[in-house]
């Protein structure tokens, strides 16, 4: 009885639509040794998005933070890993992998610091900034008094150096708290 309602329901929807005053665009004939192929349109984004989000970057499924904070710490590197967000005339790019191993905090800092050793300046600036934000979890700041990974200049490669050599002496004297 259901298939009889379904298939009554297409037909008079098909009914519909032919009755609508529009007739229907019928589907480019091709011969069997030319194939169809739909034109791609040319879109141009009305605006960047507003928000730091990307839902083009998902993930796998991870069970842990750890496990999800691995995951970032190996798109660091990829340049590609970005969104945009602001307007037209000042967008403002947002660097997925460093702002979500920031929020998940004490558990990306061990895996960050074993990044500040890389040869890539990009993947070392994101290292950097991650750690700044990440070093500033609510549970890692009450064990440290506070303290966390103060940067003079982020995201600027020319200054990895010197955020380098903070980073390690911040590592240095609080290296135990984050057991």
């Amino acid at each position: 009885m259901q298939q009889k309602m379904v298939y009554v329901l297409i037909a008079g929807c098909l009914t519909l639509a032919g009755c609508a005053g529009n007739p229907p665009e019928r589907a480019p004939t091709a011969s069997a040794t030319e194939p169809v192929v739909a034109p791609i349109p040319a879109t141009t984004p009305s605006s960047y998005p507003t928000t730091g989000s990307a839902t083009d970057w998902v993930p796998p499924l991870y069970v842990s933070p750890e496990e999800e904070a691995s995951y970032y710490v190996s798109r660091l590197a990829d340049r590609r890993f970005v969104s945009t967000y602001g307007d037209r005339t000042q967008p403002r790019v947002w660097y997925i992998a460093a702002e979500r191993l920031g929020e998940i905090g004490l558990p990306a800092v061990p895996l960050l610091f074993a990044r500040l050793n890389t040869q890539d300046e990009y993947e070392q600036m994101l290292a950097l900034y991650a750690l700044q934000l990440a070093t500033q979890d609510p549970l890692l700041m009450a064990r440290t008094g506070g303290n966390y990974v103060q940067l003079p200049s982020v995201l600027d490669a020319s200054n990895n150096a010197e955020n380098v050599q903070i980073a390690q002496q911040w590592w240095q004297q609080y290296a135990g708290y984050l057991n």
